[in-house]
């Protein structure tokens, strides 16, 4: 009965935090397509060069609390409270922080108008600080019914804000705008959802042992928010802010699939997983399961997406942005992994181990530092391409000591993911040798209705393929998540 009630909630949590993300995505992705043809690379370059800050900002602002409080059985009011004055407090001064040092971040990027959009930009710190509790609230209770209602509800406020600021031809402004009224509103509305009122209370016991577990994390979270963000330093000193610009949107299409599957399998797996924590058989069991389903879809998204990157992106935003499929095609086979680095990281914090969590930070951090190196002497393509490599090697070191903890090695875990990839990339081969095909013999040029036709085709194709080889070798993944697909899809009919 226990793994019954636990399946459910897991799939209820997974389809609410899917809705989430998903609608959320879906809604900024469909706008920023329209943004691409009003904005120009330059500006997402500017746009990118502030979130490096922001970022690395939020680290601090968080510091683990929220991680610590899901995991705490027995979260009392003085512990969200004194997550709440620390996270308030902190976003003050970070803030101000920043105010200050402005101008001396545009001198070292080259470009004055930086002092104005971090000044404005990181208002949203601020904001945001009233809405951490809350949001750890929600998903402590696995209410990922109210956050989903709340996220599209903000998704579709901040679109409209930033549709209207770039028809008015207030250029980059509009991203801050698009973004800050998103974050008011969400704020807004999980505040109103729980109906927790905060107060200023600060309890030394509480702030001991929540950020005795959450420091490791502050100090991983800190590394790890650097490093991703010093591709950004790289290309936006080293490049131009249009180069940054490429960069940044490419990772937006990979984000389509990469950023999404992951915030909802590290959302939904954390708590539930939790639960398990005494039980090391169930707690197997449900870990094995949660790596092959989401790398099914990992792969295949992935996959797909590098083969038909080219002819999306001049479908979708225009031959402006050409550049930005060849680095999607790069990036892709580096995030693809993002869901099983997410997965074996919960499963160090699910069992407690804060302190490896860091030490594998750490250790893997230190090995990042070749892209970097590669990317400032020798182009970012390099970068990009050692990035992969890295990312395998991350990936081991990952599995190797969640593994070792719990009894599923690294060994395991490849047996068990191996067919899932092996047909995604049988697919997803296929497209991208019939599109080089169309392209050398019918049709290479760029326009919008022959690339449209082309897109279509090839990822029609390439779904096929890896279908029908998942029905035929009968892949149990997938007849699950197809299971899965048709109640829900049984469900949103019922409600309809």
């Amino acid at each position: 009965m226990k793994d019954k009630s636990l399946r459910q909630k897991t799939i209820k949590g997974v389809g609410w935090s899917a809705i989430d993300n998903i609608s959320s995505y879906a809604v900024t992705f469909l706008v920023g397509l329209v943004l691409a043809r009003l904005l120009t690379p330059d500006d997402y370059g500017l746009i990118g060069i502030v979130s490096i800050f922001t970022a690395i900002c939020g680290c601090f602002i968080r510091a683990g609390f929220g991680t610590a409080l899901i995991r705490k059985k027995d979260a009392t009011e003085d512990d969200y409270c004194t997550v709440f004055v620390c996270n308030l407090f902190m976003s003050i001064a970070l803030y101000w922080l920043l105010f200050f040092v402005a101008p001396y971040i545009a001198s070292y990027f080259r470009r004055a108008e930086l002092v104005a959009l971090i000044r404005v930009s990181s208002l949203g710190m601020m904001i945001s600080a009233f809405s951490i509790v809350q949001s750890t609230r929600l998903t402590k209770r696995i209410d990922f019914k109210s956050r989903a209602m709340i996220t599209i509800a903000s998704a579709v406020l901040r679109s409209i804000v930033g549709l209207a600021m770039a028809f008015a031809g207030l250029g980059v402004w509009a991203i801050v705008g698009q973004s800050l009224s998103g974050t008011v509103t969400s704020t807004i509305l999980l505040c109103r959802v729980n109906r927790w009122m905060p107060r200023l209370h600060f309890s030394k016991t509480s702030f001991r042992y929540l950020f005795g577990f959450g420091s490791n994390l502050l100090v991983s979270d800190i590394i790890t928010t650097i490093w991703n963000q010093i591709y950004n330093v790289v290309i936006g000193r080293y490049y131009q802010p249009a180069t940054l610009g490429q960069y940044t949107r490419a990772k937006m299409f990979d984000g389509l699939l990469s950023s999404n599957l992951t915030v909802v399998v590290q959302r939904v797996t954390f708590p539930v997983l939790s639960e398990m924590q005494d039980d090391r058989v169930r707690l197997k069991s449900g870990y094995r399961r949660v790596i092959r389903t989401t790398m099914l879809i990992s792969f295949l998204g992935s996959l797909l997406m590098a083969a038909v990157a080219k002819p999306m992106i001049i479908v979708l935003v225009g031959t402006q942005w050409i550049e930005a499929s060849y680095y999607l095609q790069i990036v892709l086979f580096s995030t693809m992994l993002f869901p099983l680095h997410s997965i074996n990281l919960n499963m160090l914090l699910v069992l407690g181990r804060s302190d490896l969590f860091l030490k594998l930070e750490i250790y893997k951090k230190t090995i990042a530092v070749v892209p970097i190196v590669l990317g400032v002497f020798m182009g970012i393509y390099w970068m990009l391409i050692s990035s992969v490599v890295v990312g395998v090697i991350h990936y081991y070191i990952n599995a190797y000591y969640s593994g070792k903890l719990l009894g599923y090695t690294f060994k395991d875990q490849v047996i068990d993911i191996m067919p899932s990839f092996l047909i995604s990339l049988i697919g997803a081969s296929m497209a991208y040798i019939c599109y080089h095909i169309i392209q050398g013999v019918i049709y290479s040029g760029y326009d919008f209705w022959a690339n449209l036709v082309i897109l279509i085709f090839i990822s029609i194709l390439g779904v096929s393929i890896s279908l029908t080889l998942f029905i035929r070798t009968k892949n149990p993944e997938f007849f699950e998540i197809k299971e899965i697909a048709i109640k829900a899809l049984n469900k949103l009919k019922g409600i309809l």
